[in-house]
């Protein structure tokens, strides 16, 4: 459980110091008052990183250094320290004094955020439902974050060398075998991963929806599955000559999609408003208990304005499932949520909220 966090020079904040409570914290405030940027802080005193800016835009303008301090209950006490210099970033970080230069995931306090682009998990393109999918595997699966910054940096690395051309051709082979091998450590944790939410998908959907439904997750490739390495490894040669008049490498893992089907009909063209949100809900849902089950640990919630696209029923149904958790929501109107949570909430105002 988070107690306090103190900002330094963090987006719109200069120098403040928030304290919040064991259950619902709800963040009131107008637009434009900095809610966002304070969850964005959290996920950053939590996990490390930002969930939608890069390091060097988490700095307050015309300031060159940032500083978030985060307090738990545990008496954890981490500090993130993010410079620049020359356009180059540099980021530290500090737990009970001792420092790290990265956070493995036994260092990282679980944390799920939920905000209003997560609609596109299931509407928008299979970026952010490859995404979803690893976000969870880095928070539940060791080694699986610097498998897939290996395979980012030999992707690069083959892109920048397809779109040289000229003497590339040679050098091609070694990126080929590296982008294999670290795309099938990749698939195998996905395929793992899909394998376990379809456990529970479509009981979690129902419970939400009053109904009798069927949710399936299914990985989609042009890459045959079995024997994924050997079967990219061919196929990046055959495709060597397309990929270098496109300059970029069309096959892999970065290509790859999850297909989300409600009763046997593929959501991303087909599913209606109310069962696009049930879904998402039913996802979040699932993302929560995997990683509460890999970290033994309730995660914590960040939850972006996202009350203003659920209707009463599935309100509800997250006020429910949340019950356990340390939540914090953003809101530009508390009574919609404090409805909900009356008996166990810390309201904190921003930009002058009225209560």
């Amino acid at each position: 459980m988070i107690t306090d966090i103190h900002l330094e020079n963090f987006r719109s904040y200069d120098d403040e110091l928030f304290e919040f409570g064991g259950g619902v914290n709800i963040i009131v405030g107008p637009n434009a008052s900095g809610k966002t940027n304070l969850l964005e802080a959290i996920l950053v005193g939590t996990i490390g990183k930002s969930y939608r800016n890069r390091d060097i835009d988490l700095i307050r303008f015309g300031q060159n250094n940032l500083r978030v301090e985060l307090r738990t209950a545990a008496d954890d006490h981490r500090v993130v320290y993010i410079t620049v210099d020359e356009q180059k970033t540099n980021k530290e970080y500090k737990i009970n004094d001792q420092p790290f230069k990265r956070l493995n995931l036994s260092k990282i306090i679980p944390t799920v955020v939920f905000e209003p682009s997560n609609l596109l998990i299931l509407s928008g393109p299979p970026e952010y439902r490859r995404n979803f999918i690893d976000d969870i595997l880095e928070q539940t699966v060791t080694g699986f974050a610097d498998t897939k910054k290996r395979y980012k940096r030999a992707l690069g690395q083959r892109n920048y060398l397809l779109k040289r051309q000229s003497g590339a051709l040679g050098q091609l082979f070694v990126w080929d075998v590296q982008l294999s091998e670290l795309g099938a450590r990749i698939v195998e944790q996905r395929l793992k991963l899909i394998e376990a939410i379809n456990k529970s998908a479509t009981k979690l959907y129902n419970t939400i929806s009053k109904g009798s439904n069927k949710v399936l997750f299914e990985y989609s490739s042009k890459i045959q599955l079995a024997n994924y390495a050997s079967n990219l490894l061919k196929l990046l040669e055959k495709n060597r000559t397309v990929d270098l008049a496109q300059g970029f490498t069309g096959l892999g893992p970065h290509r790859d999609d999850i297909l989300v089907f409600l009763n046997n009909i593929n959501t991303v063209s087909s599913a209606s408003r109310g069962e696009t949100r049930t879904l998402l809900l039913a996802c979040k849902f699932i993302e929560l208990e995997l990683i509460k089950k890999a970290r033994a640990e309730q995660p914590i919630v960040l939850l972006d304005d996202v009350f203003s696209e659920l209707d009463g029923n599935r309100r509800k149904s997250l006020t429910d499932f949340l019950r356990d958790h340390q939540t914090f929501i953003t809101t530009t109107d508390a009574d919609v949520v404090l409805q909900h949570f009356i008996n166990d909430c810390t309201v904190i105002p921003l930009g002058g909220a009225q209560l």
